[in-house]
């Protein structure tokens, strides 16, 4: 079970930054249009619930996980602190400023103000979740897929 929810988490880490990155670039695009339809509803909220699907996840492999561990001075070693709270804190933090993000751009008036609002706080968010991220090349343990 483990590594099936592994592998689910890593490979659609992929999809939810590919959604991230649509929701930004088409807020970006339609800040001038004068509309907020339908589609850029679906787009953030499509983004949104990749995230918190990979939250879900990523809860079920925080209590199961080898790589987390509250023993000793986990603190001390990289790869327990990372996994048991840097990786934890960003990923809330991220996912927290994008759904509080996109809940206040649907209550403002301006439809530049709601895409502004998206574009910044989606972007925010994946900054945070790009530092968040066990990349290969941070030795981490992490994987592409």
């Amino acid at each position: 079970m483990y590594n099936g929810l592994l592998h689910a988490h890593s490979g659609l880490r992929w999809i939810a930054l590919f959604l991230l990155l649509f929701a930004i670039f088409n807020a970006f695009r339609s800040q001038t249009s004068g509309n907020y339809l339908k589609k850029d509803k679906m787009i953030n909220l499509f983004a949104m619930i990749m995230l918190h699907i990979q939250l879900l996840i990523g809860l079920v492999l925080y209590f199961i996980s080898p790589k987390v561990k509250f023993e000793g001075e986990w603190i001390g070693d990289a790869i327990y602190r990372f996994y048991g709270l840097e990786h934890l804190i960003g990923m809330l933090l991220a996912i927290v400023i994008i759904t509080f993000g996109r809940k206040k751009a649907e209550n403002l008036k301006s439809t530049r103000d709601k895409h502004r609002r998206v574009m910044i706080s989606y972007g925010i968010g994946l900054i945070i979740i790009l530092l968040s991220i066990p990349w290969p090349f941070r030795d981490l343990g992490g994987a592409w897929f």
